[in-house]
């Protein structure tokens, strides 16, 4: 399990969502309140969250890729298409962590 998947874990009690899991579990406290309103399905695009997230902490020349790559495996990069498939929030977590690791 990574960082970001550790603290969604802990989400009720630090009342984060997402989004805000990928920045603190990667090391960047300093963006985990710009990521508030990202998480439940209201990222841009309704965009998953922690993909949105990942996004903004990697290079732009790799964010397309990075997206399907997400997408091949959770179904989809729009969270309420992802959760329709019963993909849960945690592994959207746990991926996107490790797909921001793999192109860092």
């Amino acid at each position: 399990m990574n960082r970001a998947s550790e603290i969604f874990a802990e989400r009720a009690a630090r009342k984060i969502n997402c989004a805000q899991a990928i920045m603190a579990g990667l090391g960047h406290d300093s963006r985990v309140a710009e990521m508030a309103d990202c998480g439940g399905g209201r990222a841009p695009e309704g965009r998953c969250g922690a993909l949105h997230a990942a996004i903004l902490l990697l290079p732009e020349a790799v964010g397309e890729s990075v997206i399907q790559e997400f997408a091949a495996v959770a179904g989809s990069d729009k969270c309420r298409e992802i959760k329709r498939n019963g993909f849960p929030c945690a592994k959207c977590v746990a991926l996107a962590a490790e797909l921001v690791e793999k192109h860092l």
